[in-house]
C-alpha cells in the first residue's frame, strides 16, 4: 500500500507499507519486497503482529541482516485465539491449524488504519500482491490443468471471500514473477484490464528474492552449507517441503526408504510445519521420526537437517542439482532463479498448478505425485525413480540444461535494462508521481 504525506520531512512524498498474511512464505515474500522497494530511497513499514515480525527478522536469508535497520517494523498485538495443533486433518492437506490466526489478524484493521492516518496527510492507493499469476479463463491456458478440488479448505474460501470484499480501489497488482517466466500471462491480464475499462496497472517486479546470494562465513556458516562444500557440483537434491506441510509418519518412512535406495546424495530437511506462534508453540509440536538407525546408514550419502534450513543458500550452492519440493511459489520463484530443477510434489494451495506451470509448461521439473493421486502414499519406489530421472538420466540432463539457461534470463531480468528492472523503475514511478 503506498500512502502520499505532503508533511513528511524528508525529501520523499511516499510511504510504503506492508501488510503480510501470517503465514511465512507470505511474511518472507514481503520482506523480500520492502528490501527491494527501500534500495529506491522510498521507506517502508512493515506491519504484523510482534511475533511474527520477529519470526520473519530471525529466518532472513539472501541478504545482510543490516538491511534491516532500512525498514520500520510496527509490532501489534493480536487478540487471544485458539490454536490447534499442526494438520489437525490429514484427510485435507490444506494447514487448517493456521485458520484461527488468519481469522485473528482481522483483529488489525483498527490499528493499521491508525498507522495509516499517522503516516499519510493526504491519500493511500492499494496495490495488492500476488504471490503468482492469475489464472485466466482463455483458449490460452494449456488443457489438463490440475482441478482446484482439495486444494483449500471450506473455512479458507469463506475467509478469502470476505477479504476480497475489500478489493475494488486498488490502482494495481504486483507479481513476485517475472515476464521472462509469465510475460503471456501478464500481458493477458492487462488486456483483459483495458476490455474491463479500467485502468489497473499490473507489474511483474519477480523474483523479489535476491538472485545473487552470499553465504556466511566462518563459525556461523549453517552445517549443511559446509557439507555441501564438499561434494561434486551438481550432484546433491535437496529436499524440502516448506514451512506449512507435515508428512504422515507413514509417508516420511517411505521418504526416508526412496531417499537411502536412490543412491543420489541428498539434503532432507525434516521438520513439522509451523505452529501458528513458532516461539510461544514449538515445544508443543512433536517432531518427525526417523527409521531406527537411519542416520547412520546414510551418513556417507546424505543429512537431515530438523531445525530451519537456510534454502536460498542451498539452492545457490553448485553442488545442489535439483530440489524436490512442495512447490509452494516462494519455493519455485528461489529454485528457478538458481537455475535448479524441481521434483513436485504439491501439497496444497496454489501447489498443484505451479508443478503443472513447473513440468508441463516450463518443462524444468518431474512431476512426483499427480494432484489426482493426492490421498494416496507415495511409495518409496516413485521417490527413488523419480530422484533418478532427475539426477542420474538423459531426461534429467535435459531438465538441468533448461532450468539453468531459464535462472539465467531470470537472473539477467533484474539488472540493468532487464525486463524486470524496468518494471520495478515503472511501478517506482507509479507510487512516486
Amino acid at each position: 500500500m503506498a500512502l502520499q504525506n505532503r508533511n513528511l520531512e524528508h525529501s520523499t512524498k511516499v510511504v510504503v507499507v506492508m501488510v503480510p498474511l501470517p503465514a511465512q512464505g507470505h511474511l518472507n515474500q514481503l520482506l523480500h519486497l520492502s528490501h527491494l522497494i527501500t534500495t529506491s530511497g522510498i521507506p517502508v513499514h512493515y506491519a504484523g503482529s510482534t511475533s511474527h515480525n520477529r519470526q520473519v527478522k530471525l529466518r532472513l536469508h539472501g541478504w545482510d541482516s543490516k538491511t534491516l535497520t532500512k525498514i520500520h517494523f510496527n509490532d501489534f498485538e493480536l487478540p487471544p485465539y485458539n490454536s490447534p495443533p499442526p494438520n489437525i486433518d490429514h484427510s485435507n492437506p490444506f494447514p487448517q491449524h493456521l485458520q484461527p490466526l488468519f481469522e485473528a489478524t482481522m483483529h488489525l484493521r483498527q490499528p493499521m488504519f491508525h498507522l495509516m492516518e499517522q503516516l499519510s496527510m493526504n491519500v493511500w492507493e492499494s496495490i495488492p500482491e500476488e504471490e503468482k499469476p492469475f489464472q485466466v479463463e482463455t483458449n490460452d491456458i494449456l488443457e489438463c490443468m490440475p482441478s482446484k478440488e482439495g486444494c483449500i479448505s471450506k473455512e479458507m474460501l469463506e475467509f478469502l471471500a470476505n477479504i476480497s470484499k475489500c478489493l475494488g480501489f486498488e490502482s494495481g497488482w504486483l507479481y513476485n514473477t517475472s515476464r521472462v517466466i509469465d510475460g503471456k500471462y501478464v500481458e493477458l491480464l492487462e488486456k483483459l484490464s483495458l476490455a474491463m475499462g479500467n485502468n489497473v496497472k499490473h507489474y511483474a517486479l519477480g523474483p523479489f528474492n535476491p538472485v545473487v546470494v552470499k553465504s556466511e562465513c566462518g563459525k556461523n556458516r549453517n552445517d549443511c552449507l559446509k557439507w555441501l562444500d564438499e561434494q561434486v557440483d551438481g550432484s546433491v537434491i535437496y529436499v524440502s517441503f516448506g514451512s506449512t506441510t507435515s508428512l504422515t509418519d507413514d509417508q516420511n518412512e517411505e521418504l526416508a526408504s526412496g531417499l537411502e535406495r536412490c543412491g543420489e546424495k541428498f539434503i532432507w530437511v525434516l521438520r513439522r510445519a509451523d505452529p501458528n506462534d513458532v516461539f510461544a508453540e514449538a515445544n508443543r509440536v512433536k517432531r518427525p521420526q526417523l527409521p531406527a538407525g537411519y542416520e547412520e546408514r546414510i551418513k556417507d550419502r546424505g543429512i537431515v537437517v530438523k531445525d530451519w534450513a537456510p534454502q536460498l543458500e542451498i539452492l545457490a550452492h553448485p553442488s545442489v542439482g535439483g530440489f524436490m519440493s512442495h512447490c509452494g511459489w516462494n519455493s519455485c520463484m528461489e529454485s528457478i532463479s538458481m537455475g535448479v530443477p524441481i521434483l513436485a510434489w504439491p501439497m496444497h494451495s496454489d501447489q498443484p498448478r505451479n508443478s503443472f506451470l513447473v513440468s508441463n509448461v516450463l518443462r524444468i521439473g518431474v512431476l512426483l505425485r499427480d494432484w489426482e493421486c493426492r490421498g494416496e502414499i507415495v511409495k518409496s519406489s516413485g521417490i527413488k525413480n523419480a530422484v533418478k530421472t532427475l539426477m542420474a538420466s538423459d531426461k534429467g540432463i535435459e531438465m538441468r540444461k533448461r532450468a539453468k539457461e531459464l535462472g539465467k534470463a531470470v537472473r539477467a531480468s533484474v539488472v540493468e535494462h532487464g525486463v524486470s528492472y524496468l518494471e520495478r523503475d515503472a511501478f517506482i514511478a507509479h507510487i512516486s508521481r
